[in-house]
C-alpha cells in the first residue's frame, strides 16, 4: 500500500481539501478553491493524472442522520463528475474538520481564520481522512 499513490478529499461547498501520500508520509497540499462543481471537478481530475494517483480517497459522512444525507447526495455526484479511472474508496469522515480546527488551536485566532478561509483547514481535514484509510488498510492487512 505504500507505493501506492494515494489522493484523500474533503469536499466542501467552498473548499476541497487536497492530501497525499508520498514515500509512505501524509501531507497536506493545496485545496482547490470551488466556483462550481465543474470548475472543480475538473481541477481535481487534472491533479490525479498530473499526480498519476491510483486511488482517491473521499470523506464521506457516516449517515443515519437526516442533515448528512444531502451532503452525502452532494459529494458522490460531485466525484461522479471526475474524470478518473483509479480506485474510489470512501472513509467516514465524521469529526476530522473539528479534529483539524483542534489541531491548530496553538496557531492564533488571526491565522486559525486565514487557514479556514484560505482552504488549509480543508487539507489537513483530507490528512486526517487518508489516515483513517491507511490504519484501515493496515488493519484489514495484519488480520488476514
Amino acid at each position: 500500500m505504500q507505493s501506492k499513490k494515494i489522493l484523500a478529499c474533503d469536499v466542501g461547498l467552498k473548499r476541497i481539501g487536497l492530501a497525499v501520500t508520498q514515500l509512505g508520509i501524509i501531507l497536506p497540499i493545496e485545496p482547490i478553491l470551488r466556483k462550481n462543481r465543474n470548475q472543480a471537478s475538473k481541477e481535481l481530475s487534472e491533479i490525479l493524472q498530473t499526480r498519476e494517483i491510483e486511488i482517491l480517497v473521499v470523506g464521506l459522512p457516516s449517515g443515519g442522520v437526516a442533515e448528512h444525507s444531502d451532503t452525502r447526495k452532494r459529494i458522490l455526484h460531485f466525484v461522479g463528475l471526475v474524470a478518473f479511472s483509479g480506485e474510489i474508496v470512501y472513509i467516514d469522515e465524521d469529526y476530522t474538520s473539528l479534529e483539524a480546527l483542534q489541531s491548530s488551536v496553538y496557531m492564533g485566532v488571526k491565522n486559525r481564520l486565514r487557514i479556514q478561509k484560505d482552504g488549509r483547514l480543508d487539507s489537513l481535514s483530507a490528512t486526517l481522512i487518508l489516515e483513517r484509510f491507511v490504519e484501515s488498510q493496515h488493519t484489514y492487512n495484519t488480520n488476514i
